[in-house]
């Protein structure tokens, strides 16, 4: 099973959009792009809706049937450990493998000494076509990458046997994730993770690194956009070379996680995609909620009152809801407003405090921070949520849609 050159992440926590986010692709192809469709759906989202990976199949197979789709799609086992194989073999089939609890754990030092003496090939100075500056790479620099991300790789290739042994088979797409750390990986480390992928027989066909800068939830990056072009680039470069190096798969390519609403990186990323003919995964964080909310909003009347209870449980509730998220989210608790403000709203003054729309005046950030780890509110609301998501169909899934299409498909594929 191969993985397209471009696809992306369309998380759905409540299994209610799946034909609007569908709809956006269709735009998307019709426009000249085509983008795959990958509806992931991590064990957490799982555990907090009260859903199972079935619910997500049911839901892809169920919107490609409707619209008519007929390219590939997939469902993906989203940040998945060896605990949670089982649950989610039977349902998908892409495996994001997540292995940066393990990153920095020790290997054993036969393990680091054979990784250093089969890659002895490297040492020295070694120019990658499409990296600017010739790289240097002595001993100490294979050393030190083997015991930062050997048990990390030595992790993903433990899953990876789980997932082909649950399955019966390997005709399903692997991506490895080691973006959830605290230090970005280097092009050189990228490069030396990859090798030894390879020499375990992971036949991953997407990476996600930890990138330069911040990838906040449901927000911009926050960053310097000229460091993270000259290292996104470095890293297509990278792969290029590892493919051919390694013997990886000819289709394997960067995985940006928590990729959506990062509007000021798109530029960069769709300019390098196409100067190195390279394959993407943008993995969206959220965004499908985030826009039922401003759906909701939107509509007016009980769609709006359910908003403002959902903001009003939020903010209350705001340490608990953002613990779990705390390396990726910053909030100005100083910067929400009182419930009690929220309350005098109209649904202009609402959708314009959550929009991601950096040119309006209204937008707050921190708003949209707090709503995109509250919906757990919104899960506890039970059948009242899903009935209002019902009721506000037309309203929701044309904020979804557009979204999509308008601020993620169209600037990274199309402009």
């Amino acid at each position: 099973m191969l993985l397209p050159k471009f696809s992306i992440g369309v998380g759905d926590r409540f299994a209610r959009q799946g034909a609007a986010q569908l709809q956006a692709l269709i735009r998307a192809k019709a426009a000249g792009a085509l983008v795959a469709p990958v509806w992931n759906k991590s064990h957490r989202e799982h555990t907090i809706v009260g859903t199972m990976p079935e619910d997500v199949r049911a839901e892809a197979d169920a919107a490609t049937r409707l619209l008519g789709w007929t390219d590939p799609y997939f469902v993906d086992a989203d940040h998945i450990g060896l605990g949670q194989v089982e649950r989610f073999a039977p349902a998908s089939d892409f495996f994001t493998i997540d292995v940066a609890d393990q990153i920095g754990c020790p290997a054993p030092d036969p393990d680091v000494a054979a990784f250093v003496d089969k890659h002895a090939n490297l040492l020295g100075t070694l120019e990658i076509p499409g990296v600017a500056a010739p790289i240097h790479i002595d001993r100490e620099t294979i050393e030190h990458a083997a015991r930062g991300f050997l048990a990390a790789c030595h992790e993903a290739d433990k899953v990876y046997r789980k997932i082909v042994e649950c399955k019966a088979n390997d005709d399903f797409v692997a991506e490895v994730s080691m973006d959830e750390t605290a230090q970005p990986q280097t092009p050189v480390e990228l490069l030396l993770i990859l090798a030894a992928l390879a020499d375990l027989g992971v036949p991953a066909q997407t990476i996600a690194p930890r990138f330069t800068g911040r990838f906040n939830k449901g927000v911009d990056y926050v960053g310097d956009v000229a460091q993270f072009t000259r290292e996104f680039r470095d890293d297509l470069a990278v792969i290029a070379f590892a493919v051919e190096q390694f013997g990886l798969p000819q289709n394997l390519k960067l995985s940006v996680h928590s990729g959506s609403d990062k509007f000021s990186i798109y530029g960069p990323i769709r300019d390098a995609i196409r100067q190195f003919d390279a394959g993407i995964h943008l993995k969206t964080a959220g965004t499908t909620w985030l826009e039922e909310i401003t759906g909701l909003a939107a509509a007016g009347g009980d769609g709006l009152a359910l908003a403002k209870q959902i903001y009003r449980a939020a903010f209350a509730r705001r340490d608990a809801l953002c613990a779990p998220y705390a390396s990726v989210i910053d909030i100005d608790p100083g910067k929400l407003p009182e419930p009690d403000d929220v309350d005098r709203w109209n649904e202009t003054a609402f959708v314009s405090a959550l929009r991601h729309d950096p040119a309006c005046p209204a937008y707050n950030p921190h708003v949209r921070q707090l709503l995109h780890v509250g919906y757990k509110v919104a899960a506890e609301l039970g059948d009242r949520y899903l009935d209002a998501l019902d009721k506000h169909a037309e309203t929701v899934g044309q904020n979804v849609a557009e979204n999509i299409f308008a601020r993620h498909l169209r600037p990274l594929f199309l402009d």
